[in-house]
């Protein structure tokens, strides 16, 4: 509610709370304020004891959960985008890290990045997408991929965005692609293989003066399937579908050159779970 909305309790709306009249006897009125008080008194030690009681059952709830009770499995698990404390990957391939867990944290860390970097301004150059590819899909499927993305990045598609029809950036303007992690579920999970859904913001498009393809957001949640081959998680299928998107905020859009700016001085993560 915006402080406008708060004026209206200075109009005609307002309560008023009439007080008691002090004529008539003045031990009535002597006595009327001694119930009030009395009745006060007993509302806060009302209040003290339900505080007091409702702290001793929170704590014999925790007292319970860690005792190892088996109510404790109906519990909620730890929220799904928390920090598991397990450090990221340090090996990088391309840019792109690797080297993940063989296990379902793993798993989750290796869709993240992954998804960055299917995302990224690189897969707009053909060149830089065939590296890509080569590190982050299973060798199986590395030519099937590159087939499909070969007729997906096409000219119009390129013109689309604001790039030139072989991918590049026209002069004078910063491209913008990129994919940032929300978090990350596993619907599917084995040693060999794992089901991934991550959920993403992106923003795409081109920062300049008089650009037609100013950069905007998106929300998307990717599904990618994965195996294990070669010592690191890779990709075996990969779809996408919109959302779950927020209500847009209030936000004033920055300028060309402020999302320019920003493009080329902060850079990504390494994403782990």
């Amino acid at each position: 509610m915006s402080l406008g909305d708060e004026q209206g309790y200075g109009g005609a709306g307002e309560t008023r709370t009439r007080l008691p009249e002090r004529g008539g006897d003045p031990y009535g009125g002597a006595r009327r304020g001694g119930r009030s008080s009395s009745r006060s008194l007993v509302t806060v030690v009302g209040v003290v004891v339900l505080l007091i009681a409702a702290i001793a059952f929170a704590n014999r709830g925790d007292d319970s959960a860690s005792g190892g009770d088996k109510a404790s499995g109906n519990k909620p698990k730890t929220a799904a985008t928390a920090a598991s404390g397990t450090k990221p990957v340090t090996s990088k391939a391309g840019g792109i890290p690797t080297g993940f867990s063989r296990d379902q944290q793993g798993a989750e860390s290796a869709a993240a990045n992954y998804s960055v970097a299917l995302g990224s301004a690189e897969m707009f150059s053909k060149t830089q997408r065939d590296a890509i590819l080569q590190t982050i899909i299973t060798p199986s499927r590395v030519t099937s991929f590159e087939t499909s993305l070969d007729q997906a990045y096409t000219p119009a598609f390129n013109r689309t965005v604001g790039l030139n029809d072989d991918g590049t950036t026209p002069k004078g303007y910063t491209f913008v692609s990129r994919t940032s992690p929300i978090g990350t579920k596993v619907t599917e999970f084995t040693t060999s293989t794992a089901t991934v859904e991550i959920w993403c913001g992106g923003l795409l498009g081109l920062a300049g003066d008089n650009s037609t393809n100013p950069v905007t957001n998106s929300w998307f949640t990717i599904t990618m399937k994965l195996e294990w081959t070669s010592g690191d998680w890779k990709i075996v299928t990969h779809s996408q579908k919109e959302g779950p998107a927020p209500v847009p905020g209030d936000d004033k859009a920055s300028s060309a050159d402020d999302m320019a700016k920003a493009v080329e001085e902060y850079g990504g993560f390494t994403y782990a779970r």
